[in-house]
């Protein structure tokens, strides 16, 4: 496995795999790695012929009020974990390496980015679309993999390859859940152990939601009262959002149906969770 640290270096890496015949899938996180980014590259690994793991906090997708500086960070498991998965090439940047320091162009969406998360972290998708365009430039990669767990993201990243014609396939991963039911999320560490058990809450309220679509009781608006009710009860509990949303366009659906997405966002004490069912 080789490690990189400049866009330059991997760029030509990348080219003479190109020249072999080679296709290339790339897995962007920002480290602190977990068994659901362990399922990324297993799946990359399934799609294409070298897969490349960029580990990069993206300065861009924070506000000023967020936690970009005590985001959780270990190269040195990380690398270890790569390694293990067999992925081929690890890029490692510094925020100088990817940004200019007069950088002055980025990416505006303007629907997909507006709902859900976007309406408390108005500028969080900018700086996603930007950092995701920047990683697929610099790889360039065939085959982009992405989990579900971070479902308004994905959505969004789609319309970009979409909306600007780029020769790529996007790829969704599956949610990885602890043995308990909590989607897996680097940020799960910052909970205190109370914190923990109560946040538990999101997957019973998401299971009301299966529940009803396997009942064929379709109507969101009961539903999504019943699953906020469910973690209002929850102490220390805050609801950022409840909703049920086409999965492709992100506008709210008044009746479930296929390919519904119903998703949450929840914070306990300083650490937002957010979590999500695709009802199939």
């Amino acid at each position: 496995m080789k490690t990189l640290n400049t866009k330059k270096e991997v760029s030509a890496l990348a080219d003479s795999w190109h020249a072999e015949g080679l296709r290339i899938a790339i897995v962007p996180t920002m480290g602190f790695l977990h068994e659901g980014h362990l399922s990324l590259i297993r799946k990359a690994r399934a799609k294409a012929d070298r897969i490349i793991v960029s580990i990069f906090v993206n300065p861009t997708q924070f506000a000023p009020n967020e936690d970009f500086a005590a985001y959780p960070r270990n190269e040195k498991a990380d690398l270890a974990l790569c390694e293990a998965e067999g992925a081929d090439l690890v890029f490692l940047p510094t925020p100088d390496e990817m940004y200019a320091p007069d950088a002055s162009v980025g990416f505006t969406e303007t629907k997909l980015s507006k709902v859900m998360c976007g309406k408390s972290r108005p500028t969080h998708f900018q700086g996603v679309l930007l950092v995701v365009n920047k990683l697929f430039n610099i790889t360039r990669a065939d085959i982009g993999v992405f989990g579900m767990k971070d479902a308004q993201q994905l959505a969004v990243i789609r319309r970009m390859v979409r909306d600007l014609d780029m020769a790529l396939e996007i790829v969704p991963a599956p949610i990885v859940r602890e043995p308990d039911g909590l989607a897996m999320s680097s940020r799960n560490v910052y909970l205190s152990p109370a914190e923990r058990r109560n946040a538990l809450c999101l997957r019973r309220a998401l299971d009301l939601a299966e529940a009803a679509w396997r009942s064929g009781d379709t109507s969101t608006a009961p539903l999504l009262d019943a699953m906020r009710g469910l973690i209002e009860k929850t102490p220390g509990a805050g609801i950022d959002y409840i909703t049920a949303v086409d999965a492709d366009t992100l506008e709210e659906v008044e009746v479930l149906r296929r390919n519904t997405l119903v998703a949450l966002a929840v914070k306990f004490g300083k650490t937002r969770l957010i979590d999500n069912t695709l009802l199939k």
